[in-house]
């Protein structure tokens, strides 16, 4: 009778073990939003952005089978914020593996036009402001209105479009046959020559540029109007 009873009490510790064991653990949905927030936190961070904020949402077909060891959880395609698959994998034998569909919806602060902008128009401080935007669908959002000021829009901007690297370019600052300055500073000495510049180009833009007193052509970095500079020197403020 004793024997029975500790046997009894002994499975009963065990099961009651086995069941904090799994409330302990968390569920195979929230283990894949774990996943997919750190993933989205990766991406942002890469990209500099300020202030992301995320909603997800586990799109789950069916309850996966129990798994008597931990599940593993790997990331299968998060290019796409609104459509990210992840897997998950029960190293039982024989085990299982699930594929999960994660949609988010990500906002952060980035620049849009404040006012109208024109094709071609070089944007000013007073056409660009910071607000709390939904990027979810969108792969190159400018997070700096700085970064977004004196750069030219390659189409028209509305106020409250968001303002996007790809659809921006530097104004030309040089054109093809522009006498240029071609100016290299070293160790406080600045050496400058007269050049013609074969290619147009915006600042930090890569130029042919000729040498009018040798002739020879090299290729040069646009620091400014009129003005080049060596690839190899830091840019100029």
């Amino acid at each position: 009778m004793i024997a029975f009873c500790k046997a009894t009490l002994a499975a009963s510790s065990l099961m009651l073990f086995s069941a904090f064991a799994q409330a302990a653990t968390p569920s195979i949905p929230m283990q894949i939003e774990q996943s997919a927030r750190a993933e989205l936190e990766r991406q942002m961070a890469a990209s500099g952005l300020t202030e992301p904020q995320f909603e997800i949402a586990v799109v789950t077909a069916r309850p996966a089978p129990p798994c008597s060891q931990q599940v593993a959880v790997e990331p299968l395609d998060t290019r796409f914020p609104q459509r990210m698959r992840f897997v998950a994998r029960c190293p039982d034998t024989p085990g299982w593996r699930y594929e999960y569909v994660v949609r988010a919806r990500v906002t952060a602060m980035v620049a849009i036009a404040a006012a109208p902008v024109a094709a071609n128009e070089a944007l000013t401080d007073t056409q660009v402001t910071i607000e709390r935007r939904d990027i979810s669908n969108i792969a190159d959002p400018i997070s700096n209105p700085a970064d977004a000021v004196g750069q030219m829009s390659r189409r028209m901007l509305r106020p409250g479009d968001i303002l996007r690297s790809g659809q921006l370019s530097s104004p030309v600052l040089v054109k093809r046959g522009d006498a240029v300055m071609m100016i290299a500073r070293r160790e406080g000495i600045e050496v400058s020559m007269a050049g013609e510049a074969l290619d147009a180009g915006g600042k930090g833009a890569v130029v042919r540029v000729r040498n009018a007193g040798s002739g020879q052509v090299v290729r040069m970095r646009v620091a400014g109007p009129g003005t080049v500079e060596p690839i190899d020197m830091a840019i100029s403020r």
